[in-house]
């Protein structure tokens, strides 16, 4: 399984708006969470998903909450 890296830059695009982008810098990590930085500078923390995760072989978060057409910020 591909594991998020510290210090490097996740990005993905919104499913209705493909000029929106939201990007994520990886600052800190443990097994069940990241530590990011937004395009604004502000420190989130996020919960990886571990059944989502384990479908696409690679760590993934849902920087914004879980909902139908939520993005998805993944170690691909």
């Amino acid at each position: 399984m591909k594991k998020f890296e510290v210090g490097r830059k996740y990005s993905t695009r919104s499913m209705c708006d493909h000029n929106c982008i939201w990007s994520y810098t990886i600052i800190a990590r443990t097994a069940c969470t990241v530590t990011a930085l937004d395009e604004d500078g502000n420190q989130l923390k996020f919960r990886i998903n571990k059944k989502t995760s384990e479908y696409r072989n690679a760590e993934t978060f849902y920087p914004l909450g879980r909902y139908s057409m939520a993005p998805m910020i993944s170690a691909e």
